[in-house]
């Protein structure tokens, strides 16, 4: 039998209390439905709903934050700087 090898990833957390609020706002002062602004984004509307509540069961990256800033049209005030 092969063994698998586990690559290890280090991640840092870091908490933006208000993003969810933020997101939501944005969402609702733009024309599109949900369904069309999470195609767009390329994520699902659980995955969106939990943005929104703050629920972090999965990660949020920086990359899934700008897609939706640019696909929103909007600034979130969010810095991945150190």
């Amino acid at each position: 039998m092969k063994t698998l090898q586990v690559k290890r990833v280090k991640t840092n957390v870091i908490d933006f209390p208000g993003l969810g609020k933020r997101i939501k706002e944005a969402r609702e002062k733009d024309d599109r439905s949900l369904v069309q602004i999470c195609k767009q984004c390329d994520i699902s509307r659980a995955y969106w709903y939990q943005l929104e509540a703050e629920d972090m069961r999965s990660a949020v990256t920086e990359e899934i934050i700008r897609r939706i800033e640019t696909i929103l049209n909007v600034d979130l005030g969010v810095s991945f700087d150190d």
